[in-house]
């Protein structure tokens, strides 16, 4: 038997009384003036972190005289985008804006900080936060709602016993997560280097500009249409749109119409020129992004992303240097080798390419089942057999 299990036996074989949140909690109603707060004691929606990660220093700082108030021990919630799972327990004082809801206890000989936000931070909780969202383009959570949670209160032993268990497994998670981080940087600068010396290999014999295989009938080269977040939001879908200002894939958001449907090569413009493969699917582009096409009975388009992608990493494209269409279709040069070399080159890079950014094998995936059993043991320490009454 555990600690936690002969606890509960001892000071609670009966269960525990489950109450809702809005009983032993309320929102702070204390403000603080704004020329008070520094970078360090403000906390923004943009400065909490997504994923339960806590906050970061504030860029901008309050948009109002006077913001709400929090005091060490509260925990702060950002409530936008609920499902991105912002959460802080506060370590220090300071101020927050009105799109963060700051939660107190009303009693900490009841309920612990440590414990209310073990609970908050649970994926049962923020299932239950997201479900009570309100808005589509820029959900917002139900203030009401939230209060109506129902959360287990065991006694203070017992919940300080299972803050400590978590405590720790966040610190493992911590530790692993930052091992597994650089194995896996090790393994994509590994990665880097092979791509470019496999790439090298294939580019034997005479090379052309893009200019000339484009003169030829070979590609063609474009640029997107303007697509902004207004006009997604008058026509929302769920077409993928892409842009330079995109994270990641550079998806910019979901549009209700599409562009295209083939495979295509697209680069950012504005965004450091980096080159994406987009494999047949129905999407756009906005006009800060390129597009090309290749014929791929001459160059598979797969094999001239890589052979690209491994040229752009010895460039440099910033505010003054813009990756236009006229710009690279006499920067990059290209050899065309046999289709049969072609592919063999594609199969190799793309097994690779798997092992190191793909979630359901190698590192990332271990990573995160890592954070899956975490969650698992999270949700079991916090669920009690109900007293009744």
């Amino acid at each position: 038997m555990s600690q936690i299990e002969e606890l509960v036996e001892r000071l609670c074989p009966d269960g525990v009384t489950h109450v809702s949140l809005g009983n032993v909690v309320a929102y702070s109603t204390t403000t603080i003036d704004a020329s008070e707060l520094t970078e360090t004691t403000f906390v923004g929606v943009d400065n909490l972190l997504p994923n339960k990660a806590g906050k970061t220093t504030a860029r901008h700082g309050p948009n109002t005289a006077r913001v709400t108030q929090f005091q060490e021990g509260d925990v702060l919630l950002g409530n936008i985008r609920p499902y991105l799972r912002k959460i802080w327990l506060a370590d220090h004082s300071g101020g927050c804006s009105g799109d963060v809801l700051c939660i107190r206890i009303h009693d900490t000989s009841e309920i612990s900080p440590g414990f209310l936000f073990q609970v908050l931070g649970s994926e049962s909780f923020f299932r239950f936060f997201t479900k009570h969202s309100r808005g589509a383009k820029m959900p917002r959570g139900d203030k009401k709602e939230v209060l109506k949670y129902v959360l287990p209160v065991p006694p203070l032993e017992v919940q300080h016993e299972i803050v400590k268990i978590l405590d720790t497994f966040t610190d493992l998670e911590a530790e692993l997560e930052a091992e597994l981080e650089a194995e896996l940087e090790s393994r994509r600068q590994q990665y880097a280097y092979y791509e470019e010396e496999l790439v090298s290999r294939s580019q034997i014999g005479p090379t052309y500009r893009l200019s000339e295989l484009e003169s030829q009938g070979i590609i063609s080269l474009g640029r997107g249409k303007v697509i902004s977040k207004k006009t997604i939001a008058a026509l929302p879908g769920d077409y993928p749109v892409y842009s330079s200002s995109g994270a990641g894939s550079g998806e910019f958001g979901r549009y209700g119409d599409y562009l295209f449907s083939d495979e295509r090569i697209t680069w950012s413009i504005d965004g450091g020129g980096r080159f994406f493969y987009r494999p047949p699917h129905r999407y756009s582009i906005t006009n800060v992004s390129g597009w090309m096409t290749v014929d791929n009975d001459i160059i598979r388009t797969r094999y001239l992303y890589y052979v690209l992608t491994a040229a752009w990493r010895h460039e440099k494209f910033d505010y003054t240097r813009k990756a236009h269409p006229s710009v690279i279709r006499d920067l990059y040069h290209i050899s065309v080798p046999p289709l049969s070399d072609q592919d063999r080159l594609v199969r190799r890079l793309d097994t690779f390419d798997a092992l190191v950014n793909n979630l359901t094998s190698g590192l990332p995936a271990e990573l995160n089942a890592r954070r899956q059993q975490y969650e698992y043991y999270r949700d079991k320490l916090l669920t009690f057999k109900e007293l009744k009454s």
